[in-house]
């Protein structure tokens, strides 16, 4: 059995944990509020706005695994400020284009997607290549759990218990060549699985698969998470199962789900909405209050599951999403305002 002490400045505690709680019928809400065309209102990207914080009510989807076996890790709870996210909004209010681009649409298409059998090939400028199926994701290394912070570019955020391990345990494994300069990631592109794949109208607009990806510093630094599950259960597949990115100092697009391939390469690779608008999008994507998207401030949040139904209290965005400490040396001597 593992202990970790838990930090003098550690001010998150167990007991602050917000229970699941029951979610609202975004539908029903707008029809009885007399909105017309509700479904294009909330597929755009764009829209941050508080419609987005309704959950379809449903029963919760059928996890494949429970209690995973794993040990807490709490080095990063300082960051925190708030109780947890409620489980039944974190699965229940998410982007995943691959399944649909409203809110509710990855909860409701992913339910059949099927995570058996499944490989994820880690190649490149390694050492050793390695292909490792579903089992491989949940024994090759000790699962831990750890509370981070989700900062969405659209100015919402939530609080969340992930359990997974660090990508440089797995990058470490298949050994990474000295002249190795950056990590690429990509999504499983299956179509009849994923219906937001079948075209570009149906995603979103972006080209499928969805790609990603780090810096070698940045996915060495410990931050830098693989997730497999989140409260004690397997990622539901609207979360990204079986596996994907965690890296919360950046905003949430760049946690890319589903990966099936992770290649280790010498260049900068391309990334899915840099690519789809690049004067939106950049490649770092690190959360920063003084630079704004260009049509919505970055300078607060809507934390969601806190406060009432049409709540519109705000708080402050933290630089790197509050991991300046662990990260902020990574891009000494970068203008953050451009290469953001």
């Amino acid at each position: 059995m593992h202990f970790h002490k838990r930090p003098s400045w550690d001010k998150f505690k167990d007991c602050d944990v917000t229970p699941e709680q029951v979610f609202n019928d975004r539908r029903r809400i707008l029809k009885q509020m007399g909105f017309v065309g509700a479904g294009a209102l909330l597929s755009s990207n764009a829209n941050a706005g508080i419609f987005d914080l309704f959950g379809d009510k449903k029963d919760k989807p059928q996890f494949l695994r429970s209690d995973l076996p794993h040990s807490k890790n709490t080095q990063y709870d300082s960051v925190l400020n708030g109780v947890l996210t409620p489980e039944s909004k974190v699965i229940t209010h998410n982007n995943f284009y691959e399944f649909g681009t409203a809110k509710s649409d990855p909860a409701e298409n992913a339910q059949g997607f099927n995570v058996e059998p499944w490989k994820l090939v880690v190649d490149g400028l390694v050492d050793n290549p390695l292909t490792l199926d579903y089992d491989d994701l949940m024994k090759l290394f000790a699962l831990e759990e750890r509370t981070h912070l989700l900062r969405c570019v659209e100015a919402w955020s939530m609080v969340i218990p992930w359990i997974g391990f660090p990508l440089a345990a797995l990058l470490n494994k298949a050994g990474v060549k000295n002249k190795a300069t950056h990590v690429a990631f990509e999504t499983l592109f299956e179509p009849e699985q994923m219906p937001g794949q079948k075209s570009r109208l149906m995603g979103g607009g972006i080209h499928y698969p969805y790609v990603e990806g780090l810096t070698m510093a940045e996915a060495m630094n410990d931050l830098s998470f693989l997730s497999v599950g989140l409260y004690g259960k397997t990622l539901p597949p609207q979360n990204g199962a079986p596996i994907r990115l965690v890296v919360p100092w950046k905003y949430g697009f760049k946690s890319i789900k589903s990966i099936v391939r992770i290649r280790v390469t010498d260049r900068q690779p391309p990334t899915s909405w840099n690519q789809l608008a690049s004067n939106e999008y950049g490649f770092y994507a690190n959360v920063n209050p003084q630079v704004d998207h260009p049509r919505w401030s970055q300078a607060t949040e809507r934390r969601i599951g806190e406060g009432g139904l049409f709540s519109a209290k705000r708080i402050k965005t933290q630089a790197f999403n509050g991991y300046g400490e662990q990260v902020a040396d990574l891009y000494k001597g970068m203008d953050l305002k451009s290469d953001f």
